[in-house]
C-alpha cells in the first residue's frame, strides 16, 4: 500500500514538473494533477504489467528500452482520460516517461534498502 501512495505522489509530481520542464504540456487545475496522478496509477497498476508481458520479445531484444515506450503509451493513455492535462504529442510524454521512470529506479533504490 506506501508504494502505491509513494507511486501516486511521484506521478502527480512528475506531471507537475512537466509544465514546469516543457512549456506545451498544460495543466488547467491542481485537481487535474492530482486526478492525472491518481490515473496514471491506476493504468500502471492494471493495464501496464499487461503490455510489458505481450511486448516481452520485444523488450527482450531492445534491452529494456521499449518499457519507455510503454511507459509513454501509458502517460498519453491518462492524457486522453483526465481532460485537464495536455500532452502535445509522443515526444513530449516519451520525455516525461524517462523523467517518471528515472525518479522511480532512484526512489526505489532509496527505500528499498532497509537498515
Amino acid at each position: 500500500m506506501k508504494r502505491i501512495v509513494l507511486q501516486f505522489f511521484i506521478n502527480t509530481a512528475a506531471f507537475y514538473a512537466a509544465t514546469l520542464v516543457f512549456p506545451a504540456v498544460r495543466l488547467d487545475s491542481f485537481f487535474a494533477c492530482v486526478l492525472a496522478g491518481a490515473v496514471l496509477t491506476v493504468i500502471n497498476l492494471f493495464i501496464r504489467p499487461f503490455l510489458i508481458l505481450i511486448a516481452l520479445p520485444l523488450n527482450f531484444l531492445t534491452l529494456g528500452i521499449f518499457t519507455l515506450v510503454i511507459n509513454t503509451w501509458m502517460l498519453m493513455l491518462a492524457d486522453l482520460l483526465v481532460g485537464g492535462i495536455h500532452i502535445p504529442g509522443f515526444w513530449p510524454a516519451f520525455a516525461i516517461a524517462l523523467i517518471i521512470s528515472s525518479t522511480n529506479l532512484l526512489l526505489n533504490s532509496i527505500t528499498s534498502h532497509k537498515a
